[in-house]
């Protein structure tokens, strides 16, 4: 099957306005975040790596509003923007960022591996394409116990060509699984550029390999994600087998905060922000549907920022995790009753 710039049903068309207005929260709520996470990083209070989902949002936003919360997903290192749009709380996931133990994995975990199993979040994974084989295993497990769940596994172009991509696209086929594979075309995968590590025009276009749908939107456009997960999700929960979903999007930021990024030109970056912002180009849209006001758009931010100042606030005054709490949560039984195996 060839990957196509596919044309969905519109139902985001057939979307209230609250229900629009919740997408472009989302995405405001998702940038908020990142903003704050990058400004504090820069200024030393966040330990470790960063890596920032700015310019991405629409990708998350879109597929997610057509998840419920019995759904799972699987995330990527760059994995911030997936874990707010599945539901997660942003104080909790501060709080890990700033090594808290009051974060998702209790301060021991950082911004990489931020999971919340109670809203369908299996986790964002330092391994890149580690969440493939996850995803699998959670579509394997829904279709086993007859229940109507999908997985979905969020990757980027560098992780399609690791070997665990075409393991889990392939098993997923063979046994026609509920998932959705959502590709992440930011054009770099790393520091190198997609025209330089792809083989295939689209990453969808592998799809054809295995037997299954391929399809390339534009993933800068959360009408096309939405209407583009909506059918895809719909398949998946009918029984009808997995597909991929290319996103074609942009990573304004480096690969992470303090990439000098030698690979590219600041005019790139700059005409993509100008042109291809998926929050302004989703929010001229609402105006011009006249679901939206200026007023209106202030607020949400100002909503955003309230929130995630709030969750800034909860991990700066949440306590760090002990020394001799290291080697707790490591194993799937107490090292205390069985010192023989650490020792």
């Amino acid at each position: 099957m060839e990957s196509t710039q596919a044309v969905f049903p519109e139902r985001y068309i057939a979307l209230p306005s609250e229900r629009k207005m919740e997408l472009l929260r989302t995405m405001i709520r998702i940038r908020t975040f990142e903003t704050k996470v990058e400004e504090l990083f820069l200024n030393k209070k966040i330990p470790g790596f960063v890596h920032l989902y700015i310019g991405e949002e629409a990708i998350a936003t879109g597929v997610m509003a057509n998840l419920g919360k019995e759904d799972w997903i699987t995330s990527t290192h760059r994995g911030h923007g997936h874990a707010i749009a599945k539901g997660a709380q942003t104080a909790r996931m501060m709080a890990e960022l700033f090594g808290r133990k009051t974060g998702y994995c209790k301060g021991k975990g950082g911004s990489m591996h931020i999971a919340d199993f109670s809203v369908g979040m299996l986790g964002a994974n330092g391994v890149v394409g580690g969440g493939f084989n996850i995803a699998v295993g959670a579509a394997l497990s829904a279709q086993i116990r007859r229940t109507n769940q999908v997985a979905v596994c969020f990757f980027g172009d560098g992780a399609s060509n690791r070997g665990t991509f075409h393991e889990a696209l392939n098993l997923a086929a063979i046994w026609k699984l509920p998932v959705l594979f959502v590709n992440e075309n930011n054009q770099y995968a790393s520091t190198t550029p997609v025209s330089y590590g792809l083989s295939a025009q689209h990453v969808a276009d592998r799809a054809k390999g295995y037997g299954i749908e391929g399809y390339t939107v534009d993933g800068n456009d959360v009408r096309q994600v939405y209407d583009a997960a909506s059918y895809l999700i719909g398949r998946a929960r009918e029984g009808k087998g997995p597909a991929l979903l290319e996103c074609l999007t942009y990573r304004v930021k480096g690969h992470y905060v303090g990439d000098p990024e030698k690979y590219r030109t600041r005019e790139e970056v700059q005409k993509m922000v100008n042109e291809r912002d998926p929050i302004k180009l989703f929010s001229k849209v609402l105006m011009e549907e006249g679901t939206l006001n200026d007023a209106g758009l202030a607020k949400l931010y100002a909503e955003a920022e309230e929130e995630i100042l709030a969750a800034v606030a909860f991990a700066e005054s949440s306590p760090y995790p002990e020394p001799e709490e290291a080697l707790e949560d490591l194993f799937s039984f107490s090292p205390k009753e069985f010192p023989e195996v650490i020792a």
